[in-house]
């Protein structure tokens, strides 16, 4: 059975592990609507990000990988693509037990001009780290948009539909509440988590636009007739 957006409670304690662009929009994003934020960094305590955690409004701390995610009834995954497999190896699975897990990361490659992908179109990343923590509700959300759009987005014609995918409705509907307190329109759910396999290559398509437009504030939408 889904659950309501009405019966999630107005601020949840959620974790971010990541402390990069992605991570501290999150972050400060999630923060301004009321919910409890962890940020996890590996230097979280640098000058850097005191600095920042100064300069957000709400309830916000920072932290390691490990004290974000035991701070976190519900977690964002924001760390660099390439590094995700290991965060999660250094943390193990048990604090992932039972929690939803929204995955933002992309398996990007920038050994050349334009990114390419490690793994893609038989496997994915987000498989892969839904395999890392099995008891966890991976959904994969968040990864076709820049760091700049991701709260409150601003698109000429309104902001698109967030793409999303997951093996667990209830946290899918989690994740739509949540989507929408930072500003979209609501999700399109593609299905299961193997999903990613064509979600994350959007993602190199999604660079060259921006290559071509010179912009990084641009969005991939789904127009109904």
């Amino acid at each position: 059975m889904l659950i309501a957006v009405s019966d999630f409670p107005p601020g949840m304690k959620i974790g971010v592990l990541g402390s990069g662009d992605v991570g501290r929009t999150l972050a400060r994003g999630l923060a301004s609507r009321g919910h409890e934020v962890r940020l996890g960094s590996r230097e979280p305590q640098s000058e850097k990000l005191r600095t920042w955690r100064s300069s957000v409004k709400g309830t916000i701390s920072t932290g390691t990988f490990a004290e974000a995610a035991a701070h976190g009834d519900l977690l964002v995954l924001c760390v660099h693509g390439a590094a995700a497999e290991a965060v999660l190896d250094s943390l193990g699975p048990l604090p992932f037990q039972g929690k939803v897990v929204i995955d933002t990361t992309n398996p990007l490659v920038f050994s050349s001009e334009v990114p390419s992908l490690f793994v893609g179109l038989t496997d994915s990343l987000g498989e892969r780290v839904q395999r890392k923590i099995p008891g966890a509700r991976v959904v994969k959300a968040f990864n076709t948009i820049s760091s700049e759009q991701m709260v409150d987005p601003q698109f000429g014609g309104g902001p698109p539909e967030m793409l999303i995918c997951g093996n667990d409705p209830a946290a899918k509907t989690q994740v739509d509440h949540l989507v929408r307190e930072l500003g979209w329109p609501g999700v399109i759910d593609l299905g299961g988590i193997e999903e990613c396999r064509w979600l994350e290559p959007l993602v190199p398509l999604w660079i060259r636009i921006g290559a071509k437009l010179g912009t990084w504030k641009h969005g991939l939408k789904v127009v109904r007739p």
